[in-house]
């Protein structure tokens, strides 16, 4: 991508004098200027801010093994905390306009498949196990090796199923799709509303929400996925103000109609001290204690992939997007930068936010001109302002915030374009990894059965020097992990 000449109409030049912090940011080196970068933070925020609203009401809207569940509060304080010390922290070590926050499809996965089967400060326990072995890999450069053994059009179906992922519990959680109640007696199992009609105001929220953020997306439009949520709200708090749905459960008793989790009423500040009280509540050992050995091996293994390959695409289309990779395509300082990841995967565990990951928004800072670390000071500090803000989260309902899991589920299946449908061999894991994803509601199961499909399908070909070494390790888990049940019933 070509760069834009700066505001005074002259090409910096690096061989200027120059302060001491543009020599550390390299800002005149790489052709940036200081108002470019603040630039660049503003839009990156903007256009990544919805995460903290978005990650509380996933992870605040799943129940752990206990039945217990996380604070929505205190989940979007230490969301917006961890997100602001991680983004600086990979302004300042990587310096790297890639700013960090709760990853999408892996707050899935701790939500939806971890947490259920032990507490959730066991769950986040695991969250952080994984960021430190992604650290050691780092360190070892044993990374980018297991990141070779998987085939590229793979790992973009990983992406894609996640995508697909995303939009069918943002399609459930609006009730815009529910469950057909005599399911067990017919061949459709889900249906769209209630009885097949929107008849409910949250239902119509959700709709007019996301045409509207739809527009947005179409038109360009920077930070569309916060403003859709913001105006969906702001219609969510008109219609109850009217209509008074109320809440899904009134006294015990289902309420079809109502709201799915927040019913859309104004707190009564908006501004708080944030609620830090779930900073430090993981536990390392106690998955393993309760889960047996292979669940927790299985989950940690499954985060660890997924995270993994996410941030090395990342890095490597925002290297792309502002024009800073190297002949092999590799960008500046991306040890460090893959070091600062991992540390995020962990504190984000630590936190019980699930882990922080790079985010390919960060795009949006570097169209605007960012190409260095300063834009990560900016937009991190936007965060940790954002952390003042957190009652503003009870106020948002499922029905506005899954516009935006829509959404960024449209956004990761583009890729599915790069996938060659014409050779079976890649095509097959492909189709299973994107749809067993979302019809069975398991981010592993995705993975899993693309992986050893792919194996399979490369011996039963005789083309067994194709599949990396490492692959065979990585399917022969898996295939541990679909024969858990029989297995731990022999062993246990």
């Amino acid at each position: 991508m070509a760069i834009a000449p700066p505001d005074n109409g002259t090409p910096p030049d690096p061989a200027r004098p120059r302060t001491g912090f543009d020599r550390y940011f390299e800002i005149s080196a790489r052709g940036s200027t200081m108002s470019r970068e603040v630039r660049g933070g503003l839009a990156t925020f903007f256009t990544m801010a919805y995460i903290v609203v978005l990650n509380p009401l996933i992870l605040g809207g799943a129940a752990d093994g206990d039945g217990r569940k996380l604070s929505i509060p205190a989940l979007a304080a230490a969301t917006a905390l961890v997100a602001g010390l991680m983004t600086i922290l990979m302004g300042v070590v990587g310096r790297f306009p890639m700013a960090l926050a709760a990853g999408l499809g892996v707050n899935a996965l701790v939500a939806f498949e971890i947490a259920p089967e032990m507490t959730w400060a066991d769950a986040m326990g695991l969250v952080v196990i994984e960021g430190v072995l992604i650290a050691i890999l780092v360190l070892t450069g044993l990374r980018t090796a297991v990141f070779r053994s998987v085939p590229t059009q793979l790992k973009t179906a990983i992406g894609v199923g996640i995508g697909l992922f995303l939009t069918i519990i943002g399609l459930v959680d609006a009730g815009f799709v529910r469950r057909v109640p005599d399911a067990a007696n017919t061949t459709v199992p889900v249906g769209l509303g209630i009885n097949g009609k929107i008849v409910s105001w949250p239902m119509l929220v959700f709709v007019v929400g996301l045409l509207v953020t739809l527009v947005l997306v179409v038109r360009r439009v920077r930070g569309a996925i916060l403003i859709g949520i913001l105006a969906s709200t702001v219609l969510a708090i008109i219609v109850e103000a009217v209509a008074k749905v109320g809440p899904s459960f009134v006294n015990g008793q289902p309420n079809p109609k109502g709201w799915s989790l927040n019913v859309p009423k104004l707190p009564e500040r908006i501004v708080d001290v944030p609620d830090l009280s779930l900073l430090g509540n993981f536990n390392l050992l106690g998955s393993w204690s309760r889960a047996g050995w292979l669940i927790p091996l299985m989950f940690v293994f499954t985060l660890l992939i997924t995270d993994f390959f996410d941030t090395m695409g990342t890095m490597v289309a925002i290297g792309q997007e502002g024009d800073m990779l190297d002949e092999r395509g590799t960008p500046p300082r991306a040890k460090e930068i893959l070091l600062v990841d991992s540390i995020a995967a962990a504190a984000g565990g630590a936190a019980s936010v699930s882990s922080n990951t790079s985010y390919i928004e960060s795009a949006s800072g570097v169209a605007e001109g960012a190409r260095t670390g300063v834009a990560n000071l900016v937009a991190g500090a936007l965060f940790l302002l954002a952390m003042f803000l957190s009652p503003l989260s009870t106020v948002v309902p499922f029905e506005a915030a899954s516009t935006a899991l829509v959404v960024v589920g449209f956004l990761m299946m583009t890729a599915v374009r790069t996938i060659d449908w014409t050779d079976y061999e890649i095509a097959i894991p492909a189709f299973l990894t994107i749809t067993l994803m979302p019809f069975t509601y398991s981010i592993s199961n995705g993975i899993g059965a693309g992986i050893i499909s792919f194996v399979v399908l490369k011996l039963a070909k005789g083309r067994a020097r194709e599949i990396h070494p490492l692959l065979y390790g990585v399917a022969l888990l898996f295939v541990l992990y679909f024969l858990r049940g029989p297995i731990e019933s022999a062993v246990l």
